[in-house]
């Protein structure tokens, strides 16, 4: 039998990829915490998709596995429904520890007995799943190797042999009919001892246990000599609410007593027996019935719990390790669905290893713009490309003309496309980064020790450190909290760093005289190129849409200025 493969849907088999984990306040920055909380009603659900979405990795054949199982799971919604319906039933998954318990005694037979039927009951849901994956539409790498992985359990007889030992495990279980105990007594009829004699394949039958005990010890010739099965005995409930004596210490030993006394006791007989007079000897009853039959059906009991752990690993390891995974692309493409069903765009992301163009993005938008708007069609859908003349944007603009919005879109785009999902844009083609870095104010809180300006140049430079060329850098108002002078002096040599590396980066800023030194800053580069984008204006009105310009800064200002009569000649004019 074959050990864990590490097969999964998250990345092909044989690959050694490195991943990087996102810095923690990313996905916040970027919107995404809230599309996780959209996604997934359930905390632990959340917080899988929130891990899988911040473990990047720059593998573009990774990103492209991930893409092809989320295309067919979005595809055919029948597939994700019933195999929701399968993990519904999967709950061995839940309860799987208590199988890898050793010794017989914390495995009580009884237990042993409940677990069968759950096996049997998820070696259905495994059937069951290889059925639905047997769906000729299917074709995705990731989910026809699950379907080829999964036969192969089969073609091992690795399941076959699993539900031929439960049925004949279960047939020798449900021979067990009854149990008969043992009781030694002393010359005063008082119970010394109490032990099992044997497990019976036929039940007793009531009758009545007094007039049963007196002819027990009235005929000498009734007296048995031994305390094997007859054939013909028979048992009664004893009444909790008589004080006999005798009969009522039986009562409180077993509560079901089987009346046959034996005064003598063979080796194996002896292995079960127990003090009746132990403090817990007469209340725990039930747990001695358990432990009692277990020693005496050692080689069921061992049996039973060498099949369960025979397959542990296929069952837990290889089949259940795999349901999360599956439930992320789930929750994912029910949520997508329900926004296309909306009217909103989305599109399948085209990673490439290596190219001139790094990234080239055809009407996108911000995710949270459709999750918030009820008329989607208004959202304002923009283009963007980065490569070596356009390597970091210096974004510019007026107040809630868009600035953030697009910048987020874009780091939007990079973290789902990774993840495997589609996303909102009309095309995207993109190289995958090896991380995501953004800085955009910090709470106050934050800011106590350093100074805002001090916060700020320290998680810059730490950002910085760990960026390569394969990065994605997202600044929003970064040096803004302190004066034009030093805000502009700290930028500016900033970009100039970020060009040396040459990441891709979006830098939107009130900063306008940065982007009017873009072409002064490329000359000074070894490759890379900075480039001015606006969020440009249409008569005063924003109109969020980004365009490649010098910043608009003062013209904006001056058609504002006009718009609510604050030039000097409508000022000086309107108190005459």
């Amino acid at each position: 039998m074959n050990q864990y493969t590490g097969f999964s849907l998250m990345q092909p088999a044989q690959t050694c990829s490195e991943y990087r984990r996102l810095p923690d306040h990313v996905l916040h920055d970027l919107g995404l915490e809230e599309f996780c909380r959209a996604v997934s009603s359930d905390a632990g659900e959340r917080r899988l998709i929130t891990n899988i979405l911040s473990q990047i990795t720059d593998d573009a054949n990774i990103a492209a596995y991930r893409q092809q199982i989320f295309a067919d799971i979005l595809r055919l919604p029948e597939l994700r429904k019933t195999m929701m319906q399968l993990f519904d039933r999967i709950q061995f998954m839940k309860d799987f520890s208590s199988m890898h318990k050793t010794s017989d005694e914390e495995i009580g037979l009884w237990h042993l007995f409940h677990r069968l039927d759950e096996l049997n009951d998820y070696i259905k849901c495994v059937e069951a799943m290889r059925e639905c994956l047997s769906d000729e539409r299917i074709q995705s790498q990731g989910l026809k190797g699950l379907r080829n992985y999964i036969g192969s359990l089969y073609s091992e007889a690795c399941f076959a042999e699993m539900k031929a030992d439960i049925a004949a495990l279960k047939l020798k279980v449900s021979d067990v009919q009854s149990v008969t105990l043992g009781i030694n007594v002393n010359e005063r009829f008082e119970a010394v001892s109490i032990g099992l004699v044997s497990v019976n394949r036929k039940p007793f039958k009531k009758s009545g246990i007094v007039s049963n005990f007196a002819d027990a010890i009235a005929a000498k010739d009734k007296l048995r000599d031994t305390a094997d099965w007859d054939g013909d005995m028979h048992y009664q409930v004893i009444d909790k609410e008589e004080k006999r004596g005798f009969i009522n210490r039986m009562m409180n030993d077993a509560g079901l007593l089987a009346v046959q006394s034996s005064l003598a006791a063979n080796a194996r007989t002896k292995s079960t027996i127990v003090n009746a007079m132990a403090d817990d000897a007469t209340e725990k009853s039930t747990f001695y019935l358990d432990t009692v039959v277990n020693k005496m059906l050692s080689s069921l009991v061992k049996k039973l719990r060498d099949t369960l752990t025979k397959y542990a690993n296929i069952a837990i390891l290889n089949v259940s390790g795999l349901v999360p995974e599956f439930l992320y692309y789930i929750r994912c493409a029910e949520f997508i669905s329900g926004l296309r069903e909306k009217g909103c765009v989305f599109c399948v992301a085209q990673p490439e290893t290596e190219s001139v163009t790094s990234m080239s993005a055809k009407g996108f938008y911000n995710l949270m713009l459709a999750m918030n708007m009820d008329n989607v069609s208004e959202i304002v859908h923009n283009d963007l490309s980065f490569d070596q003349k356009h390597t970091v944007y210096i974004l510019t603009g007026a107040n809630r003309g868009g600035k953030t919005t697009i910048t987020q879109a874009v780091g939007q785009m990079f973290i789902l496309a990774q993840g495997g999902l589609f996303v909102p844009a009309e095309s995207f083609r993109y190289v995958p980064c090896d991380c995501v870095f953004t800085h955009f104010p910090a709470d106050e809180d934050n800011t106590m020790d350093l100074g805002r300006l001090g916060e700020e140049c320290v998680r810059f430079r730490e950002m910085f450190s760990q960026a390569t060329s394969r990065s994605l850098v997202l600044l929003n108002e970064t040096f803004s909290t302190t004066s034009f002078e030093e805000g502009y002096y700290i930028a500016r040599d900033s970009v100039k760093a970020l060009l040396t590396k040459a990441v891709r980066t979006i830098y939107n800023t009130h900063i306008h005289k940065l982007g009017e030194d873009t072409e002064e800053l490329t000359v000074e580069s070894t490759g890379a190129g900075a480039a001015s984008l606006i969020m440009r204006t249409e008569d005063g009105k924003r109109s969020f849409k980004v365009a490649l310009a010098k910043p608009e800064g003062s013209s904006y200002a001056k058609d504002i200025a006009e718009k609510y009569g604050v030039t000097y000649d409508m000022l000086v004019s309107g108190s005459s």
